[in-house]
């Protein structure tokens, strides 16, 4: 099999694998799902992980299409890593991971597993040896202006496609990024207004252990100054204490919120508005109705993050919520 092609002809044999590898992914992941789902990062029927794939197979297995087991070999080693520098590259670029395999045994980093590998190979094989031959002969026989036409207004939908898919996968991203942060405040909050009570405590406790040894120190006085008379300090002990008790009760009433200062009231009230502010935030973000990223994650279903799992749970949950809705 010679690869003598003009470069309207690789792009049209790229863009038919595209599309052979979404028919492929969308059934099987259908099926898998028990529901239509259309696979890929793109909206139209394309994946561009297949396109790129398949003519890396004939191209890598090419000096070996009469040996079987290098061309095995190959198609093994040259899927497996452009499969994970794909796999790295997406995660670094929109912060979630369109398939993983961390489940899997023998992976690596989640991006690849032996299993995949293996199976590339075997398709290497499939296509250099059964499928791509008779396509060949079909793409060689269409004349060349009737391709080129074919090709090039295929080239305006997918790089449109392509555009609109992007950005929506940035504006996931970011979407993914606020709501952390988000989470993040609210989370600084909650810990400060633990400080609050806490030190909220502490003053009561202090309070408390000042007005005893008060009580202890004047009882003391009391009984040094009457030189032992104990009718005089049983009769006038309970004035005394009454009299603390009252001045206490003033001073507490001065304290409002019982025991916070008018500093920690004033910031309690912040506190409080801010995370009231930042749950709203947060609830808003997970319910934005953008078609391309909702479209994203019900075509994903396997879609993954490590950094941002809780939020983008929360983001699939509304988008079931939507669906049932609709």
């Amino acid at each position: 099999m010679e690869l003598n092609y003009t470069w309207i002809q690789w792009l049209f044999f790229f863009y038919f694998y595209c599309f052979f590898g979404w028919c492929f992914e969308s059934s099987y992941v259908s099926i898998k799902e028990r529901k239509p789902v259309n696979r890929g990062f793109m909206r139209g029927p394309f994946l561009p992980l297949y396109g790129t794939g398949a003519l890396m197979m004939l191209i890598v297995s090419a000096p070996f299409r009469d040996n079987l087991f290098l061309t095995y070999i190959a198609g093994c080693i040259g899927a497996t890593v452009l499969e994970y520098a794909t796999g790295v590259v997406m995660e670094a670029l929109f912060r979630v991971r369109y398939w993983d395999y961390s489940d899997q045994p023998f992976n690596f980093q989640g991006h690849i597993c032996l299993g995949s590998s293996l199976a590339w190979g075997g398709l290497t094989i499939l296509m250099t040896r059964v499928i791509h031959q008779p396509i060949e002969n079909f793409v060689l026989a269409i004349p060349e202006g009737i391709l080129t036409m074919i090709t090039m207004v295929l080239s305006i939908g997918i790089a449109a496609d392509f555009t609109l898919s992007f950005k929506a996968a940035m504006d996931l991203r970011d979407v993914l990024i606020r709501m952390e942060e988000a989470k993040k405040e609210m989370q600084h909050l909650q810990k400060r207004l633990d400080v609050l009570i806490a030190l909220s405590e502490q003053a009561k406790e202090e309070r408390k252990a000042d007005r005893e040894s008060r009580r202890e120190g004047l009882a003391a006085q009391m009984k040094a100054r009457v030189g032992g008379l104990t009718d005089y300090v049983e009769i006038h002990m309970g004035e005394l204490t009454e009299y603390m008790e009252d001045r206490f009760t003033r001073l507490k009433e001065k304290l409002s919120l019982g025991e916070l200062s008018e500093e920690w009231r004033d910031e309690l009230q912040e506190i409080k508005e801010k995370f009231r502010l930042q749950e709203e935030k947060r609830f808003t973000l997970s319910h934005q109705r953008n078609f391309q990223f909702r479209a994203i994650l019900k075509g994903n279903p396997t879609l993954r993050s490590e950094k941002f799992k809780e939020a983008l749970e929360e983001l699939k949950e509304a988008v079931g919520e939507y669906k049932k809705r609709d």
